[in-house]
């Protein structure tokens, strides 16, 4: 098991997702030249894609461009491993800027997930680079449409720690109240930031994650918001009664056949708690079961542990996105008096009780 530790030395990783035309580029390119961004390494596909603008390059090479504020733009060769080993090692060396935050942009019709897999499973990476968070930006004047009829948009918003609601100086006020109605059944921890042209203070962009680097420390409660995933539980699906079972809801619920082919209703969150200090082989196994079985479907997993191994004052944190575990980590200490194992998920066409059902049958087994 890791420790955080280790995490003031590790540079935090922001992924920057949105669908195609949402205004990831245009947001992307006014931070780049935010004075607040002068120590930060932007990775992107294609240069030309963000339109650097010629006065504001200071230096270029083949595959990397220093911008007169500092921020240091660089192309994917290869893939995003090879990159960031590259940025890495070029930074230790001294052969470009030193920078200490990293932004990944995704290309429009990305799942984000696999670049979160990359992050949390390579070895260089897990012990070099932390996950801060995952940036989505959604265009409010298209974004019901998007979300009705491609799931990745959807998935985008889902597992986002902060989204950014693009164009609303051009869409009406009623529209934009339904996207943000949307997103917040979506995902309702995630912090939605208004966005004209992508004027946005990177500020409020960074340090989504578990370490806070103003407290030196890990912030759970920032990073786990338990509370607004459990509000939520009860009144999101009163409307559809169910819409976490499938498609079975079509004949009983046809006065909302609106609503039934609505990618986003088959997405919601919920918190689980165990009262009892849990053993980590059992809680271990439980997970592992889970992502196996239900990986495809569980978009992702946050909790914090309080283990029988260990001191009652240190839990121990665990991320998954879909089948995907990052190393556990333990903590100095709990964020409250409340010292329940907690694990909150986000999923697809899963009932809160096959979930609890899969972990109650598995903690209660006994070991020979």
């Amino acid at each position: 098991m890791t420790s955080t530790t280790s995490e003031p030395d590790r540079l935090p990783v922001s992924i920057l997702t949105g669908f195609l035309g949402s205004g990831k580029t245009t947001l992307l390119s006014k931070l780049m030249h935010h004075p607040e961004m002068d120590r930060i390494a932007v990775i992107v596909n294609e240069f030309g894609e963000v339109g650097l603008d010629d006065a504001l390059v200071m230096e270029s090479n083949e595959d990397v461009v220093l911008l007169n504020s500092g921020c240091l733009c660089c192309t994917v060769r290869g893939d995003l491993v090879d990159t960031l080993k590259r940025l890495f090692k070029d930074r230790a060396k001294g052969n470009i800027p030193d920078f200490d935050r990293i932004v990944v942009e995704t290309t429009g019709l990305a799942d984000p997930a696999p670049i979160l897999h990359t992050m949390m499973a390579d070895p260089f990476l897990v012990t070099r680079f932390r996950l801060d968070g995952v940036i989505t930006v959604v265009d409010a004047h298209h974004a019901n449409q998007q979300f009705d009829t491609q799931f990745e948009s959807v998935k985008q918003a889902a597992v986002a720690d902060r989204i950014v609601l693009t164009k609303i100086d051009v869409t009406d006020a009623e529209t934009v109240a339904a996207v943000e109605k949307r997103l917040y059944e979506l995902n309702p921890a995630a912090p939605v930031i208004k966005a004209i042209q992508g004027d946005v203070a990177p500020s409020v962009l960074f340090d989504a994650g578990l370490y806070n680097p103003k407290t030196k420390s890990a912030d759970v409660g920032q990073w786990l918001r338990e509370e607004a995933y459990r509000a939520t539980e009860g009144h999101v699906h009163h409307h559809d009664h169910g819409h976490d079972h499938g498609h079975s809801h079509d004949e009983d619920h046809g006065h909302h056949h609106h609503d039934v082919s609505r990618h986003d209703d088959h997405i919601h969150s919920f918190v689980l708690y165990f009262d009892e200090p849990l053993e980590w082989n059992r809680i271990a196994g439980a997970l592992d079961m889970m992502a196996q079985t239900h990986g495809a479907n569980i978009l992702r997993i946050k909790g914090l542990l309080n283990l029988k191994e260990l001191d009652d004052d240190q839990p121990v944190v665990v991320h998954a996105v879909q089948h995907m575990f990052h190393p556990p980590a333990k903590i100095e200490k709990w964020p409250s008096d409340d010292r329940r194992s907690r694990l909150v998920f986000i999923v697809r066409d899963l009932e809160k009780k096959t979930m609890e059902s899969v972990m109650n049958s598995y903690l209660a087994l006994e070991f020979a």
